[in-house]
């Protein structure tokens, strides 16, 4: 096994096996996906043995002429390590692959990427090993049946070494956020006033217990709020608890934009290896925004449990539809995820506002509870 490949490493020796699990048509003919229909749990792929996972390749597309609007947040991907009962990751696929609010667009990680055409094929590149078998299943919840097209790289080997982690991802999502009422508050204060001095309230990006190292989150806020004043969404700062430590912890950010790797209140769109803004917003900040950080070359280790914070807002004073995929790894047993909220409560906010039951009917063909 050789677990870090770069192009100075190419040319050692590599125990194992290369191996695939994907769709191609079993009959020889060119029916090379497999056809999920709406409430289907699929197995789509079971590995035995020893291995690691080394890419993953996906594409997916309804059945029908039209395109079934936020497809990406419709189709649940999940993953079992070992023969657990609980999945390891648990994410809608868009949101997995990198980009929240049921869209695709085209762009580029180290890690994960979304490949033309408009961003509609993905790929992961995150190592994920096993020591006795693999299991990976896509549920949809779909209105329509869909075409799913995938490939599952992977490495075989005799045995896996004991000191390699288990991959985990997991998706969440605060729709809105719990921020300050707006009436007779002044922008200013909104923005920047208030201290906060414990890191309650903030928005949880991963809360995980176990020995494991932390490597990153795609992260995706909807600025629900409606103002001619200065309307940045990211002033709060990131605050990430390593076993159990009180606040200030060991690592406290600046800044939403500075944790990201970017300055000055960005809506550039721009792809780096470990981080990126993918989506940038509108005006004043509106609208939708996606964005990334990898901690590939700076992972963050923790022996007994890790919580990943972020304030919506300074102070934690924004209403915002806010959420997020964290990555990382842990020695096993991991907590049980909390149960992944139905379509309904996954489905992005439209556009068009006020979000009221009648606008969102228009949009989805039913409430969005």
């Amino acid at each position: 096994m050789n677990p870090t490949s770069t192009l100075a490493s190419l040319s050692l020796a590599r125990a194992g096996k290369r191996k695939r699990e994907s769709s191609y048509d079993r009959s020889g003919g060119n029916k090379d996906y497999f056809s999920v229909r709406p409430g289907d749990l699929v197995d789509i792929c079971r590995i035995e043995g020893a291995g690691a996972i080394t890419h993953i390749w996906m594409t997916m597309a309804t059945d029908a002429p039209l395109e079934e609007p936020h497809l990406p947040r419709k189709i649940v991907l999940r993953m079992y390590w070992d023969g657990e009962a609980e999945p390891s990751v648990e994410a809608p696929i868009g949101d997995f692959f990198g980009m929240g609010h049921g869209l695709t667009r085209n762009y580029a990680s180290a890690a994960l990427m979304m490949s033309p055409e408009d961003g509609k094929a993905f790929n992961s590149f995150f190592r994920m090993p096993f020591a006795e078998g693999a299991r990976i299943s896509v549920e949809s919840e779909a209105e329509r049946p869909i075409k799913f097209y995938f490939y599952i790289d992977y490495e075989q080997y005799d045995r896996l070494a004991d000191e390699e982690l288990r991959f985990h991802a997991q998706w969440n999502r605060e729709n809105p956020t719990d921020g300050i009422p707006e009436a007779g508050t002044d922008n200013a204060f909104f923005e920047f006033g208030g201290k906060n001095t414990t890191g309650d309230g903030n928005y949880v990006i991963l809360d995980a217990v176990g020995r494991g190292h932390y490597v990153g989150c795609n992260f995706n806020v909807h600025n629900l709020r409606e103002t001619r004043e200065w309307n940045w969404y990211g002033e709060g700062d990131d605050m990430i608890f390593i076993d159990g430590e009180p606040w200030p912890p060991t690592l406290h950010g600046t800044g939403m934009e500075d944790y990201f790797n970017t300055a000055w209140c960005p809506q550039q769109e721009v792809c780096t290896p470990y981080h990126g803004i993918i989506l940038g917003g509108g005006p004043n900040w509106s609208g939708k925004i996606s964005t990334y950080r990898y901690h590939i070359l700076d992972p963050i280790m923790f022996e007994k449990s890790i919580r990943v914070t972020i304030e919506h807002g300074h102070n934690n004073h924004r209403s915002d539809d806010v959420s997020s995929t964290a990555y990382w790894y842990q020695a096993e047993p991991h907590r049980p995820f909390p149960a992944l909220p139905k379509v309904g409560k996954r489905l992005p906010l439209p556009d068009v506002k006020p979000f009221d039951s009648a606008s969102l009917d228009r949009i989805f063909g039913h409430s969005n509870p």
